[in-house]
């Protein structure tokens, strides 16, 4: 059973603790120390046969399906009761093998996992085919044509480190809406709050079998993925990654969402309430340490009110406490890992070379128990051609660059490879390639909108009724009544 105290974790398949083939156990950080937390069983290839095996039985079987459609949503409505009843459990966890702060955990994350379960539960009576108007050569003989809608089968899910329970719900609540099996495989930075989460799903009614997790390294995720006898693969994560995932699913024609990278711009006109926008931006380029695809990291400010908003956001970026995420009173947690951690501090140093006006931050916090803590950091006059307005940072860090006009700010805006008065506003909407715009706030998310990106941000949409059809098949039934079926010979 895995606990806030848990050390050692094996790999859940077919409802069961399973050690890994090869024994072999890899380490858990703690982020805020830099020491080891827990140990985790490995798997490899031979573990993502087993459980593609077992996910097969299941979904062959009908052990989940032939569960009525409206126990099936009550059992999705009860994962949600017990994500809710095990929030300090839950909170614990992720804040251990995250760094997230706990009151982020509490008050965001573990509510908007819950959400997104009752809002699929709601949507397990929707897959629904409609009865079509047919037709042959011109003519309409009696026929009848129908569509029906069936799950996919086995899905294989790939999650990331950021939000260690609220990535995997946004891919297990459809998968499990729609009627498939799966096997999930969690970052390995984050394993056991996907674990924890599969216990909840397995207490709350799931069949065994249905859901298997795969802690593991690069090894079992590269298996999942290539594995003849699953046709669906969902990951999130690097945009690198989502092209590899691509290829590798390619001889097997898989379906594939990906959702990805991002460098999102934050858009300030003259006329906004700079008090409100400079925390709203605060929000969107630091929540989570800035660990979010959709971070609004790059800060677009008109040029008369640049320098006031420079300022400002400056100050505010001050006073944020950065800490543990034990600790109640911290805004920013530590950045997940040491390889992170010199990434961003790399890239503060490139800000610097490049001629970025730090305003704000700019180093590492080396005294607060050697954790991976960076401050929360502000570049000014920054140039959209500058590699920290490029490239997707994943830390604390923002890039401030002032525009012109409306035209300007859509060009610049929309110059990346990844996708993001009230009349103003809803036109620059229409302009951005971006799959999500938000006018007056940011980072606000909903189980029923969909969340996804443009361009190289991904394919297809987590949340909403797309997230569903996305393990759905369509398929089309045909039926002559005719007396004297149709040939033509």
């Amino acid at each position: 059973m895995i606990s806030a105290q848990t050390t050692e974790a094996d790999l859940w398949i077919d409802g069961e603790w399973r050690p890994a083939a090869s024994g072999e156990r890899f380490d858990v950080i703690d982020p805020a120390t830099g020491e080891v937390t827990a140990r985790v069983a490995n798997a490899g290839e031979d573990d993502v046969d087993a459980a593609v095996a077992i996910a097969e039985e299941a979904f062959s079987d009908r052990r989940w399906l032939a569960i009525s459609p409206l126990e099936r949503g009550r059992i999705l409505r009860r994962i949600a009761e017990l994500i809710r009843q095990h929030h300090c459990e839950l909170a614990q966890l992720m804040t251990r093998e995250n760094g997230m702060p706990i009151n982020l955990a509490l008050f965001i994350e573990i509510p908007l996992a819950a959400d997104c379960f009752d809002f699929f539960a709601s949507l397990v009576v929707k897959p629904q085919g409609e009865v079509l108007p047919f037709s042959v050569a011109g003519s309409a003989p009696d026929y009848m044509a129908w569509t029906m809608k069936e799950p996919i089968g086995v899905a294989g899910l790939i999650t990331p480190w950021n939000f260690p329970l609220l990535m995997p719900t946004w891919k297990i609540a459809p998968a499990l809406a729609a009627g498939c099996t799966m096997v999930v495989k969690p970052a390995p930075e984050t394993p056991l709050t996907a674990l924890k989460l599969a216990e909840i799903c397995h207490e709350a009614g799931v069949p065994e079998g249905v859901i298997n997790v795969l802690p593991g390294l690069d090894e079992a995720g590269k298996a999942l993925v290539r594995h003849p006898r699953v046709p669906k693969i969902a990951f999130t994560g690097e945009t690198e990654t989502g092209r590899h995932i691509l290829q590798a699913a390619a001889p097997h024609i898989k379906r594939v969402t990906l959702e990805l990278g991002g460098k999102s711009p934050n858009i300030i006109f003259a006329d906004a309430d700079l008090e409100q926008a400079a925390k709203s931006a605060l929000f969107g380029v630091f929540y989570n340490s800035g660990q979010v695809c959709q971070a609004g990291s790059r800060i677009l400010v008109e040029r008369p009110v640049y320098e006031t908003f420079v300022e400002l956001l400056a100050s505010k970026a001050k006073k944020l406490k950065v800490g543990p995420g034990t600790d109640a009173r911290s805004d920013l947690g530590p950045v997940i890992s040491r390889e992170q951690y010199e990434k961003v501090l790399r890239y503060i140093d490139i800000g610097k070379q490049e001629g970025a006006k730090l305003v704000a931050g700019g180093s590492a916090l080396d005294g607060l128990g050697g954790g991976y803590f960076i401050e929360p950091t502000v570049f000014a006059d920054v140039s959209p051609s500058m590699c920290i307005a490029r490239e997707e940072i994943f830390g604390p860090v923002a890039a401030v660059i002032p525009f012109q006009d409306e035209e300007e700010a859509a060009s610049i805006a929309n110059d990346t490879i990844y996708g993001f008065d009230i009349k103003r506003a809803l036109r620059l909407a229409r302009r951005v390639k971006s799959g999500t715009v938000w006018i007056n706030t940011y980072q606000v998310l909903s189980p029923t909108a969909p969340f996804g990106g443009y361009k190289q941000s991904g394919l297809g949409r987590e949340l909403g009724m797309q997230a569903l059809e996305a393990y759905l098949e369509t398929k089309t039934v045909i039926c002559d009544m005719n007396d004297r079926p149709m040939t033509l010979f």
